[in-house]
């Protein structure tokens, strides 16, 4: 049998001592005077939750309990979450929704976890019974291809490479072109970790991606971003860089795990209306969940 790899809820631990967890305890007294609400703040800045998005919410929970009498530990808490529910509510997007070749284009910068996040993508997808072939688009890197080439004998499957310093766009060309003729349906295209302030390797990206678009017109499906979750604010950035250059619907977001600020994903959500596709949960490559707003919502503050 396939493992299934660690749950959302195991991946939040740190998050949820560090942070979250505390909480309920501001609320635990019977006057909520200003001390708390800065309390409040403090705890959701430092989770990476961010100034704005918290500043709003702590705002209309403030509101929210004065309005409807919100005095209990536990109706306070619960309005946070519905608070913090809501951030996420239009920044989740729905699976796999079609028949045919599903192309998933894989960016983010070097040492944010693209590797094994693509490696957990094609574990993900294996699981739900699909024939997966991965393209090794990372032709600046001589060790790229050779790394995935690992993941795949790993995980029985194919890669379609080139020789290192090869047009990345003729290595994508290929790849569509084996999986319609292996019958594969979905295709995981890896690029170079490319930094996002490097201007030509952003346009070579773009180059990629217009090179899917001539093959097949509604490719691809996911262009979806790895951030490394541990960056915290850092990711962000990135993920400006990234939205600007090419057309991202999603997010991968890694090594959620390792981060006691786990908040970065609400910050992700408010500020730039990027959908959370996926998150690695652990190290092993069955650590991988599909996002699930209320799961992780209830998971940072779960006992």
């Amino acid at each position: 049998m396939i493992g299934r790899g660690k749950n959302i809820e195991q991946s939040l631990s740190r998050t949820r001592r560090s942070f979250f967890g505390r909480i309920g305890g501001l609320f635990s007294q019977t006057d909520l005077d200003e001390r708390v609400w800065e309390e409040l703040e403090e705890l959701l800045i430092q989770a990476d939750v961010g100034v704005t998005t918290t500043v709003d919410l702590v705002q209309a929970v403030r509101d929210e309990s004065g309005a409807q009498g919100l005095r209990t530990p536990s109706h306070v808490v619960e309005a946070v979450q519905q608070r913090l529910l809501a951030v996420l509510g239009n920044a989740s997007s729905p699976g796999r929704s079609q028949e045919g070749l599903w192309v998933i284009l894989v960016v983010g910068v070097n040492g944010s976890g693209k590797t094994t996040g693509i490696a957990k993508l094609a574990k993900y997808h294996q699981r739900h019974g699909r024939r997966v072939l991965l393209a090794a688009g990372d032709t600046f890197r001589a060790a790229a291809a050779d790394q995935l080439k690992v993941w795949a004998r790993m995980l029985g499957t194919d890669v379609v490479a080139h020789q290192p310093g090869s047009d990345p766009g003729a290595v994508v060309y290929d790849a569509i072109k084996a999986s319609q003729a292996r019958d594969a349906d979905t295709l995981i295209v890896d690029t170079a970790g490319r930094l996002h302030t490097q201007y030509n390797l952003m346009q070579e990206l773009r180059k990629i991606h217009r090179v899917i678009k001539k093959q097949m017109a509604d490719a691809p499906q996911e262009t979806l971003l790895v951030l490394d979750a541990t960056t915290g604010q850092n990711a962000l950035s990135q993920a400006r860089y990234f939205k600007d250059a090419v057309d991202v619907n999603g997010v991968f977001l890694a090594k959620l795990d390792g981060t006691a600020k786990g908040g970065i994903v609400f910050a992700i959500a408010s500020e730039l209306g990027i959908p959370i596709r996926y998150v690695g949960t652990g190290e092993d490559v069955d650590d991988v969940a599909e996002f699930d707003p209320e799961r992780f919502v209830a998971g940072l503050f779960a006992e």
